[in-house]
């Protein structure tokens, strides 16, 4: 393996250009740009894409890189192997952030790829998924044709934020959440280049790593907030916990870590586990969501997932939005706890949802026939003469209150099913009484 410096890269070429805070230590930079790793044996983690024979590791050692999005949490190292990767591959590098740059910054970097036809320029788009279509569209012909390597970092799945034409023509890898035995690593390395006067309790440490929740970036940043915070030159677990104060855990309000444990917290219900879902429900809320957002979503789950096998969820979810509403936090989030662990108790049944869809899909899909007449009302004298709500049968005029036989849907088409109530919860009483009805319907044609 070897590696550029940018003395040695102008020597070659002098017209390439080389991001200045690529070989800077300055002391004004946080600690995490000061000790950022160099080379693949100083980075931490991601062993599933570096270790021995895997991909990037591979194609590291072949001083290669090809275009690809690495899809990640923050803190897991996107921006430093991305780096890491062109410096191998003795390649032009140009950092960019679609938070700020636009069209004619990638315009500029393809000018300058093109002034370089013989060296690879590799154009690292840091938070990708910022970037709008057009800009997105921008970049694609020049991916195409091998002007440039684009290596796109982002927090967001790219099956959602990155247009398809792009997303064909790079490979994503998927980084994941530091282990705290990883995180562990990159602190005590952190302290032995940095900070080396710093006396670090086996406690604080382990505090640090908690905190960091998977992120290497954050958890250098509370070592470098706790270290100015102590007097001494020892770090104790206070001062880690006064760096900490309220900040939360990983949990971006729009991002992919958000519909996930959304998604896990509904799955968790859904499979009549109420110690996870609990779980989901108070990881949620400590990363920062909103209460009434999941409020809402347990008032949905009460009809998608029980419906008419427990009449009394939709209530209960209800009344404990009301109640969040009414109290706040902390105190209405028992309520909503309450809630969580009633509606992964009782029976499930998703009858309600599906009867809908069925319905929804069979009104799409056929014409619109008239109301038939003997089921419309006639408040006028006109309406009566055309016959409005004639033969019409009053229910409770019936036996057992029931009009056996009478057909309810327009005269073009036969009876429907769409509800099919299962045999869990108030549903199997649900079903059995209308077996007994639809008995009714068949002794009555019979007749």
């Amino acid at each position: 393996m070897f590696h550029l410096t940018q003395k040695s890269l102008e020597k070659e070429n002098p017209a390439i250009t080389w991001s200045p805070n690529l070989d800077t230590n300055s002391s004004n930079q946080p600690l995490a740009a000061r000790v950022r790793p160099r080379t693949l044996d100083e980075f931490v983690g991601q062993r599933h894409l570096l270790g021995e024979g895997k991909p990037l590791r591979v194609l590291a050692w072949s001083g290669s890189v090809h275009s690809m999005i690495l899809w990640g949490p923050p803190g897991t190292g996107k921006t430093t192997l991305a780096r890491i990767l062109a410096e191998n591959a003795r390649s032009n590098w140009i950092p960019m952030s679609a938070v700020a740059a636009g069209v004619k910054d990638v315009r500029s970097a393809i000018r300058q790829a093109e002034t370089i036809p013989n060296v690879k320029t590799v154009v690292f788009l840091d938070e990708v998924h910022r970037f709008n279509r057009a800009q997105q569209d921008a970049l694609l012909p020049y991916v195409e044709n091998g002007t440039i390597t684009l290596v796109g970092a982002t927090t967001e799945n790219p099956s959602f934020e990155v247009n398809s034409a792009l997303l064909s023509r790079t490979r994503v890898f998927v980084l994941k959440p530091l282990a705290d035995h990883e995180v562990e690593r990159i602190v005590k390395r952190a302290i032995s280049l940095e900070l080396s006067d710093l006396v670090v309790s086996d406690e604080s440490l382990k505090l640090l790593c908690s905190y960091a929740d998977g992120d290497a970036r954050r958890s250098l940043n509370l070592l470098e907030l706790a270290a100015q915070l102590s007097s001494s030159s020892r770090l104790d677990p206070s001062h880690v916990e006064e760096a900490m104060g309220q900040s939360m855990r990983k949990f971006d309000k729009q991002g992919d870590e958000f519909y996930n444990q959304i998604s896990a917290l509904h799955k968790s219900l859904r499979g009549s586990h109420p110690d996870a879902a609990l779980y989901w429900f108070v990881r949620m809320l400590d990363g920062g969501c909103d209460p009434l957002y999941i409020a809402r979503r347990l008032v949905r789950f009460a009809s998608e997932d029980i419906g008419t096998a427990d009449n009394r969820s939709l209530t209960i979810a209800l009344d404990a939005w009301d109640a969040y509403h009414r109290l706040g936090s902390p105190e209405g989030e028992l309520c909503l706890a309450q809630a969580v662990l009633y509606l992964a108790a009782v029976p499930k049944s998703n009858a309600v949802y599906s009867a809908l869809g069925y319905a929804k899909r069979f009104v799409q899909e056929n014409p619109s026939w008239p109301v038939p007449l003997r089921l419309r009302n006639a408040p006028t004298k006109l309406m009566e003469g055309l016959d409005y709500g004639k033969s019409y049968r009053y229910t409770h005029n019936e036996d057992s209150a029931y009009a056996a036989g009478e057909h309810y849907f327009p005269d073009e088409i036969s009876d429907q099913r769409f509800y099919k109530p299962s045999e869990r919860g108030m549903e199997q009483r649900i079903k059995e009484r209308l077996e007994q009805l639809r008995q009714l319907d068949k002794e009555h044609r019979e007749k």
